[in-house]
């Protein structure tokens, strides 16, 4: 990937958000993870263990405001789907990991939007034509955020998701109930969408 010019103006935010990113994705190693380049390279994805956490009710974190621009460019708003339990995935198209969890979380989707369930990408700095192609290729009918600079992936940084892939589960509040730190399945995501659907 060509790397981008960057205006006097943006530098600042650039240097700064790109600092606050590699302390929030521990284990970032130098510019491998960020450069999102096109040969899908294994070697650019943080790894996670597919550690699961399950917050209870009283000690679960809100988010601060989500948004920003999907890869179809329609604008979102995470508080637009404040009353549904929410999978937030963060992927790139240049982490194999992704590539072989995608066909469990579509499935899992498929099987869940209808009780109430939504999911959301959030694909982290990668190439747009990139993903879009990795959304095709695995038939990903939900959207994603394009998050080429970190900015949205940073306003979860109450509850980070430490590592590409992650998997966030939000309850009908808006908190993080569960979080996956790295590669999913569906016997692992599935029960934990179910168990947040079924709360009161």
């Amino acid at each position: 990937m060509n790397p981008r010019r960057i205006s006097p103006s943006r530098a600042p935010f650039r240097a700064g958000a790109a600092a606050a990113l590699c302390a929030l994705l521990a284990g970032c190693a130098g510019t491998g993870a960020a450069d999102g380049g096109p040969d899908g390279g294994d070697n650019r994805f943080i790894s996670g263990n597919g550690n699961v956490t399950e917050y209870k009710p009283a000690d679960r974190k809100g988010l601060s405001n989500v948004g920003g621009e999907q890869l179809d460019g329609k604008a979102f708003k995470l508080a637009d789907l404040k009353g549904k339990v929410v999978v937030v995935n963060f992927w790139a198209s240049w982490c194999a990991p992704c590539r072989g969890e995608a066909p469990s979380l579509q499935q899992v989707y498929d099987e869940k939007k209808a009780q109430g369930a939504e999911f959301l990408g959030v694909n982290f700095k990668d190439a747009k034509p990139n993903a879009q192609a990795f959304e095709r290729k695995f038939k990903v009918t939900y959207p994603s955020l394009f998050d080429a600079d970190g900015r949205v992936t940073l306003a979860f940084r109450d509850v980070p998701p430490s590592a590409i892939p992650s998997t966030l589960v939000l309850d009908r509040q808006g908190r993080v109930a569960a979080r996956i730190i790295g590669a999913t399945t569906y016997t692992k995501l599935n029960p934990l969408v179910g168990k947040v659907l079924a709360e009161k």
